[in-house]
C-alpha cells in the first residue's frame, strides 16, 4: 500500500485518531453516538499499547456490520433483573455500545446493593476487555469484565480446540498510586497475536501453539486448521477459562463453546458471544479512602520488594498501560505497521485516505 511509508515513523494524536475511527464507522453505517463510543474505546486501548486489540479491529469490525453479524441498528434490551444483577440482550448491537451499557448497569447495580453483575447474551467482539473494568473506577468501585471467544484454544490434554481464549480483566482503585489493571487472555497468548505473526510471515514463541499431534510448533501459518492455542499456566489457565465460560455463556443464555462463532466472517453469521461485567462498591465495606490508603500501602511494599538481578524496577499490573497512556497523551500514537495497514485499508474502503494521512506529523 503506497501510503503506508507515509505513516511508518510518525505520530498521530489520539484525538484526532479518535475523531477519523468515528467518521469511518459513521460512513460504514453506525450512528454517529455508536461511532464515537466505539472509536473511543479502541483508541484508548491504542494509547495503552495493547495495538492487537485497538483501532486496527475496527475494519474487520465494520465487515461485519455490512454482512450482518454485527446490527448497528440494533440496542440493547433488559432481559431480567434483581437487586444486584441484570441480565441483558444485545441484540448483536455494535458491541462496544452494548459492553459500556452492561458495566454501567452492573456499576448501578452496585451502588444500590454493594455488589452487581451485568450478564449478556447475543453479543459479539467488544476488544479489550480491561477497558470496561475500567469504567468502575469512576465511582471508586473495583470492576471487573470478562467474555467467552470461539474454540481456538485447547483444554488440558486435548489436541484439538476446545474453548475459547476467554479473556477476564480487573481494575482496582488506589489512592496516591495508580489504579491496578490487569487485562489478560486465559491463553499464552491473545489469538489477534498469533493472527498478526501468521500475517507477517513470523514464527510465535515457543508455548503458544502445539500441533494437531500435540507437539509443540512455533509455526504461525498453520494456525487455526494445524495448530491450536495453549491456556496459561497449563490447567490453571483452562480453569479460569471454564469459568469464564459459566458466567458469560452458561449463565447468561449466550452461546458456550462449539456454539460461539468466529467475529470475523464475512457471511453475516452472529458470533452470539456472551459477556460479564461485576462491580463491586467497596464503600459499602470501609471508607473509600481507608480502602485506598490500605491499596497504596500494599502496592507500595511490592515495588519496595528487593529485585531480583537486572530488573531495575518492580510494576504492578497496568502500571506500564498507565504510563503508555501519558506518552501518547502528550507525545501522540506511534502505531505499529500491522495496526497502519489496517487503518488504510479502512480509509480506502470509506473514501478517507488523505484524511487519514494528513493526520500525522
Amino acid at each position: 500500500m503506497a501510503a503506508l511509508t507515509d505513516l511508518i515513523g510518525k505520530r498521530v494524536a489520539p484525538s484526532d485518531l479518535q475523531r477519523f475511527c468515528a467518521d469511518a464507522m459513521v460512513r460504514c453505517g453506525l450512528s454517529p453516538e455508536d461511532a464515537a463510543v466505539s472509536a473511543e474505546v479502541l483508541t484508548t486501548t491504542d494509547t495503552w499499547g495493547t495495538h492487537s486489540h485497538g483501532t486496527r479491529q475496527i475494519r474487520p469490525l465494520m465487515r461485519a456490520v455490512k454482512s450482518g453479524g454485527i446490527r448497528p441498528g440494533a440496542r440493547p434490551t433488559l432481559l431480567r433483573e434483581g437487586p444486584g444483577w441484570a441480565l441483558v440482550d444485545a441484540r448483536m448491537a455494535m458491541p462496544m455500545v452494548v459492553a459500556i451499557h452492561a458495566m454501567e448497569t452492573a456499576i448501578a447495580k452496585a451502588a444500590e446493593a454493594g455488589i452487581g453483575y451485568a450478564g449478556v447474551t447475543h453479543s459479539s467482539h467488544f476488544g479489550a476487555a480491561g477497558y470496561y473494568a475500567t469504567l468502575a473506577l469512576r465511582r471508586d468501585m473495583i470492576g471487573l469484565s470478562m467474555t467467552n471467544c470461539d474454540p481456538c484454544m485447547a483444554a488440558t490434554g486435548s489436541r484439538l480446540p476446545v474453548i475459547g481464549t476467554n479473556p477476564i480483566a480487573f481494575a482496582i482503585p488506589a489512592g496516591e498510586e495508580r489504579p491496578v489493571f490487569l487485562d489478560v487472555a486465559t491463553s499464552v497468548v491473545a489469538v489477534t497475536k498469533v493472527m498478526i505473526a501468521k500475517a507477517m510471515g513470523r514464527p510465535v514463541s515457543a508455548g503458544w501453539l502445539r500441533d494437531l499431534e500435540g507437539r509443540p510448533t512455533t509455526d504461525a501459518s498453520g494456525y487455526p486448521d494445524r495448530s491450536v492455542l495453549q491456556p496459561i499456566g497449563g490447567y490453571k489457565g483452562y480453569g479460569l477459562a471454564v469459568l469464564v465460560e459459566v458466567l458469560c455463556g452458561i449463565l447468561t443464555g449466550a452461546s458456550f463453546l462449539s456454539g460461539v462463532k468466529g467475529w470475523i466472517n464475512e457471511s453475516g453469521i452472529a458470533a452470539d458471544q456472551g459477556h460479564a461485567f461485576i462491580a463491586l462498591d467497596v464503600n459499602v465495606m470501609m471508607p473509600i479512602d481507608t480502602f485506598k490508603a490500605r491499596m497504596d500501602a500494599m502496592i507500595r511494599e511490592i515495588k519496595g520488594a528487593p529485585k531480583a538481578a537486572d530488573v531495575e524496577r518492580i510494576y504492578l499490573p497496568g502500571e506500564m498501560e498507565w504510563e503508555r497512556r501519558d506518552q501518547a497523551l502528550r507525545h501522540g500514537l506511534q502505531l505499529p505497521d500491522y495496526v497502519l495497514t489496517n487503518l488504510l485499508g479502512l480509509a480506502e474502503d470509506v473514501g478517507m485516505v488523505n484524511e487519514l494521512v494528513g493526520l500525522f506529523r
